[in-house]
């Protein structure tokens, strides 16, 4: 699948700001699922964009503006090819988590981190979902379960904000996909399952159910999901929030241990602190003809060029 991406984040401050120090995460990842046709990025007021590769292997793209300004505008535009993924089969014994060789090889996606620190309520809903798979459980059978645990959790927009702790989700009951995210997480580490965060994109009419869109264009927020590695295949990814699978609808933008490793936008400034935050993602399926072909689907247009 062929999708635009146009990725929109502004600031309206509440007073003249003299400077400002940023950072951007919102470039498609290029890998064996994804390829990355065009990207750019643009800003207003101007600004030189320089971009570099995290430790998590996100690319990331700073800039500062030294000019006093009222507002800033980033737009960040993506042409992305998308296409199935492998999934792993079911004969894969739980023994093989245990390998140490394996497991130094994951330690960083078996520990806590900030925003998968797990405790004894999560713990015994983890150990609770594993006893009830019997004797001869496998690795991907262990992964659907607790993918179907946290799913069974009830997807409530606006209940939650980045910072709410695994035990609240688990204690309440409901979240957003953040949040199912971390808990399936902290589950699977909780059970020797090696796991980090994905946050990307997902083309979908409706984030809880995954449904298909019956539009070519849809506005969208940032989404997150989950990989689980998989002992002599992979990372395998799943989608707690609906339980779609993964594949072309869903774009990868970065991985990491939580969140933290993949905010889409951080950024210092100086001025008043009063502003305003918003976000705008719009997603558009193309045909697969090369860019330039007559008749083919444009790029978005706009000042991104």
């Amino acid at each position: 699948m062929r999708l635009d991406i146009r990725y929109v984040t502004r600031f309206d401050y509440g007073g003249p700001v003299v400077e400002s120090q940023n950072e951007l995460r919102a470039c498609p990842a290029s890998d064996a699922h994804q390829q990355v046709v065009h990207y750019r990025v643009t800003t207003t007021p101007t600004a030189r964009v320089a971009s570099h590769v995290d430790y998590w292997g996100t690319r990331v793209d700073t800039f500062g503006i030294a000019a006093p300004h009222q507002q800033l505008e980033v737009v960040a535009a993506a042409t992305v090819e998308t296409a199935a993924r492998p999934e792993p089969g079911r004969d894969v014994p739980l023994a093989a988590l245990a390998d140490p060789g394996w497991r130094d090889e994951h330690l960083e996606h078996l520990q806590r981190s900030p925003h998968v620190a797990w405790g004894a309520a999560v713990a015994e809903r983890a150990h609770a979902v594993a006893a009830g798979l019997g004797a001869d459980a496998d690795v991907r059978g262990l992964i659907e379960a607790v993918d179907a645990a946290v799913g069974a959790l009830e997807y409530r927009p606006g209940r939650t904000t980045v910072g709410v702790e695994v035990e609240e989700v688990l204690a309440v009951g409901a979240g957003v996909c953040q949040d199912f995210a971390h808990l399936a997480i902290a589950m699977l580490r909780v059970l020797g399952v090696p796991a980090r965060y994905v946050s990307g994109y997902f083309f979908t009419a409706d984030d809880r159910t995954g449904a298909v869109a019956e539009s070519d264009e849809v506005e969208v927020e940032t989404h997150a999901w989950v990989e689980a590695a998989v002992p002599g295949f992979g990372w395998w990814a799943i989608d707690p929030t609906n339980r779609s699978a993964v594949g072309e609808r869903h774009v990868t933008i970065g991985r990491g241990r939580d969140y933290d490793d993949v905010a889409p936008f951080r950024g210092v400034f100086n001025g008043a602190p009063e502003h305003e935050l918003t976000v705008n993602v719009r997603m558009r399926r193309l045909a697969l003809e090369p860019l330039g072909t007559p008749g083919a689907p444009r790029l978005f247009t706009g000042n991104e060029g």
